[in-house]
C-alpha cells in the first residue's frame, strides 16, 4: 500500500511540474522564470529536485520490493488445515519461493505463471521431483533447485496436504 502511495506521489509531482511548465508558456517560459531567480534560489531548487529524484528513485523500488515480500508472506499465512511441523515449514518455504508463480488456495497464492496446484492436486513425489529437477512446460520455466535440502520434502508435504482442499 505504501509503495502504491509513493508511486502515485511521484506521478503527481511529475504532473505538477508539467503544469508549472504549461503555466509559464512552455519550456522557454519556465526556463526564463527559473533563470530570473537569484543564484542561491536556483541552487536550492536544483538541490531539492536532485534530492527528490534520488529519493524517489531509491525509495519507490525499495518499497515495492518490501511490499511484495510482505504480500507474499501474508498470502501464505492462516490456513485452517491442521499441519504437521514439516508442513508448516513447507508453508513458509512455499510463501518465500513458490507463491508468486503458483496458485494454491490454502496458501492464498494466486500466481499465474506456474500451474494451479489446486486443480492439478499433484502427489508428494511429483512435487518433490518438480522442485528438484525443474520443469520446462506451460507458461514459464521452473528452474531446478529453487528449494534444496530438507525444504524440498517440506514443500512437497505441504502442497500435497492442502492442494485442492
Amino acid at each position: 500500500m505504501l509503495a502504491t502511495a509513493a508511486f502515485l506521489a511521484f506521478w503527481v509531482v511529475v504532473g505538477l511540474v508539467l503544469f508549472f511548465i504549461a503555466l509559464r508558456g512552455g519550456p522557454r517560459g519556465a526556463r526564463a522564470t527559473l533563470q530570473s531567480q537569484s543564484r542561491g534560489g536556483r541552487r536550492t531548487a536544483t538541490a531539492v529536485f536532485a534530492v527528490f529524484y534520488v529519493a524517489v528513485g531509491i525509495a519507490v523500488p525499495a518499497l515495492i520490493l518490501i511490499g511484495d515480500h510482505h504480500s507474499a508472506n501474508a498470502r501464505v499465512g492462516g490456513t485452517t488445515i491442521g499441519l504437521t511441523k514439516q508442513e508448516q515449514h513447507g508453508r513458509a518455504v512455499f510463501g518465500a519461493y513458490c507463491a508468486s508463480c503458483h496458485t494454491l488456495a490454502a496458501a492464498h497464492a494466486n500466481g499465474k505463471v506456474g500451474p494451479n496446484l489446486d486443480n492439478l492436486m499433484p502427489p508428494e513425489v511429483l512435487i518433490a521431483d518438480a522442485v528438484r529437477n525443474g520443469r520446462q512446460r506451460g507458461n514459464g520455466t521452473m528452474p531446478a533447485g529453487i528449494v534444496q535440502g530438507q525444504d524440498v520434502a517440506a514443500v512437497a508435504a505441504f502442497v500435497a496436504a492442502v492442494a485442492g482442499k
